[in-house]
């Protein structure tokens, strides 16, 4: 994944630094100059936004036939990587909505907190703002059942918006430790305008196992683990049934559909009035996952939807970072 460039030439740096102190014979055409810079690095930065979303318009052409035959009652394209240290799931989809709606919710902190939320292991998200671009998401993760905050682990985002164009979004979320020994988190969202009413997203998860991770990932995968399974048919029964991948991919799978649900729940439920929003929501995410109860279903709806109301009420309660 491109970010957008650094200053192009040493030059720049140096223009900036003697920018902040101008001495008195720094005159218009200083500022003239230093302005095009500005502007210079702005004319790039849209450029190479704009080349980001002709690709991922590209990747819609070039997926269109399997997002019209998809598997998922939906038009979907769902990938893994076989990869016990680098687990990666990746989401192309369509999502019925205009491209300004879904950019305009999904540029907002506070919209990936609630969305992710969603899932069961999650139990809370704060949003803390700070100086630099971006906001800190504090999250805490733990079983997918009811259990104390005290007892998740915490897991901190960064978030940022890395592009944000009339027709391309892209936004980052990035944490560099997570729960039994993994790290360098990423869960990317890319999107682009297909027409009025819809939109095209790439999503991508991925994150680090170290060999601590990999250990007690094996364990969970030969115990409770066992039989979970990911989307990706890999073969067929004796009696012509889908056999699926299973494993680490089967991990990746799970929790990048897990998350591409979350955001068209979130999407769904905007025009619900505030103070049923929530409730729609959760009912709304729990349905969906239950379409592919094969690999999604985890408990009751009235216990999924009693836990989440008691973890809303609870982070009420819990000022940001605490």
């Amino acid at each position: 994944m491109r970010s957008f460039p650094h200053f192009p030439h040493p030059q720049f740096g140096r223009m900036f630094r003697h920018a902040k102190h101008p001495s008195p014979h720094h005159g218009a055409l200083f500022w003239v100059a230093h302005a095009a810079v500005l502007l210079g690095l702005l004319l790039i930065a849209t450029e190479v936004s704009a080349q980001q979303g002709a690709g991922l318009r590209a990747q819609y052409d070039q997926l269109a036939p399997q997002l019209s035959k998809s598997p998922f009652q939906k038009p979907i394209v769902l990938s893994s990587a076989d990869d016990t240290e680098h687990p990666t799931g990746e989401m192309h989809a369509v999502v019925d909505h205009p491209f300004g709606t879904l950019s305009g919710a999904l540029r907002d902190a506070d919209a990936w907190c609630d969305l992710l939320t969603l899932p069961a292991n999650v139990k809370r998200c704060a949003v803390e703002d700070d100086q630099a671009p971006g906001a800190t998401l504090h999250m805490a993760v733990g079983r997918k059942f009811d259990q104390p905050i005290a007892d998740a682990y915490a897991l901190d985002f960064r978030f940022q918006v890395l592009a944000a164009q009339p027709q391309y979004l892209l936004v980052e979320m990035s944490a560099s430790k997570g729960p039994m020994g993994t790290s360098n988190y990423r869960l990317t969202l890319e999107a682009v305008p297909i027409d009025a009413k819809r939109s095209f997203v790439r999503l991508r998860y991925a994150y680090v196992n170290n060999f601590a991770a990999r250990v007690a990932t094996s364990a969970y995968l030969s115990t409770s683990g066992r039989d979970k399974v990911g989307f990706t048919v890999v073969g067929r029964d004796d009696d012509g049934r889908p056999r699926y991948v299973g494993g680490i991919q089967g991990i990746a799978e799970r929790n990048t559909m897990r998350y591409f649900l979350a955001i068209e729940s979130y999407l769904d439920t905007l025009p619900t009035p505030a103070d049923q929003r929530l409730d729609r929501r959760l009912r709304d995410w729990f349905a969906a996952t239950e379409r592919y109860a094969r690999q999604l279903h985890e408990q009751s709806l009235e216990e999924y939807v009693a836990m989440k109301h008691k973890e809303a009420r609870r982070q009420v309660a819990i000022a940001p970072g605490e």
